[in-house]
């Protein structure tokens, strides 16, 4: 038999591969070929759940199959998180996720996967400014009144979400920065039940989403000490920061979506590009203008980025003010 040269050799590699291709894209399918799942690890009517569903939809036009929101609550977002990250990595399980996937990473001792290895950044979304505010009959209506409350030694309280919520840290970093330890969290189960009783005077103060808390304001229902963010708002340009009146705390409600890990970078490629498109379409746009929701569309390194700064970020506070899962 005469030996074969080295091009006649390449050659028959690339008819052979060339060959193996089209029997290849048939076994594995052409990617999407079926509808995608979309966790959310929040009840139903949350900020989160409204976004995902407003994406959602035109993701799946965008890709040409049904895109299927589940809401899978539980356990500080546990159950929905560790749901898909132990899903197959084939593209068809995404997840979104918000503050508490960053916060969990330090405030639980233990969780059933592994916040940076399981999972893999896809989008990051929107974000909800957050504001201070306070009822009208409990004389706050600016730091300077906290800081002279808590010295003539006045009862004062601030509600939040839950035990290690967004909300919660907030409070916390503004005790920090007030030097005003005496204030007392009280948590509840979710915003709505803290919010009605910040509306009924029962607590001092809350830092919540201004969507939420942007008609109350309005009405008169309850007054915005300030914004926690860097700058003034572009949803409440007249409401001052904290950081304006001495007290640097920043804090938001944000949100994005992750993949299991071993999703493959074109499937993530993809989506990150049909999600960010998805939030430049002109009634998404505006819907999230309306309910005071910032699009914060990007790349997934970069989503990546904003996650581990996020923990970082959270790790301090949570240690620094000794917050714990069970409180």
């Amino acid at each position: 038999m005469t030996p074969l040269n080295g091009t006649r050799r390449r050659w028959l590699q690339v008819g052979a591969a060339a060959l193996a291709t089209p029997w290849l894209a048939r076994a594995q399918g052409v990617w999407p070929s079926r509808p995608l799942r979309w966790v959310v690890p929040f009840p139903p009517g949350s900020t989160t759940d409204f976004v995902t569903r407003l994406v959602a939809t035109e993701l799946g036009k965008s890709l040409g199959q049904t895109v299927v929101v589940e809401n899978k609550p539980g356990a500080g977002t546990v159950i929905g998180v560790d749901n898909v990250a132990k899903s197959a990595p084939d593209g068809y399980s995404f997840v979104t996720v918000a503050n508490s996937f960053c916060v969990n990473q330090t405030l639980l001792k233990k969780l059933p996967y592994d916040t940076v290895h399981d999972l893999r950044p896809v989008a990051l979304m929107g974000l909800s400014e957050h504001v201070l505010a306070t009822h009208p009959g409990s004389g706050l209506k600016r730091v300077a009144d906290i800081v002279a409350q808590a010295k003539a030694g006045k009862p004062l309280s601030y509600a939040s979400f839950g035990q290690g919520t967004s909300a919660h840290l907030a409070g916390e970093m503004l005790k920090s920065a007030l030097g005003t330890p005496d204030i007392v969290h009280v948590p509840y189960k979710g915003q709505a039940p803290a919010l009605a009783d910040l509306l009924g005077g029962q607590v001092s103060m809350m830092f919540g989403n201004w969507p939420e808390f942007r008609s109350h304001v309005a009405s008169g229902k309850l007054v915005a000490i300030g914004m926690a963010t860097t700058k003034r708002s572009v949803y409440a340009p007249d409401i001052p920061t904290l950081a304006e009146q001495g007290a640097r705390v920043e804090s938001n409600s944000w949100n994005g979506m992750l993949a299991p890990a071993g999703v493959s970078d074109d499937v993530v490629a993809r989506v990150n590009r049909e999600v960010n498109a998805a939030l430049k379409v002109p009634h998404v746009a505006e819907a999230l203008k309306k309910g005071g929701i910032a699009d914060r569309s990007g790349t997934p390194a970069e989503f990546g980025d904003f996650i581990r700064s996020e923990i970082e970020r959270y790790a301090v506070v949570i240690r620094q003010a000794r917050i714990t899962a069970e409180g």
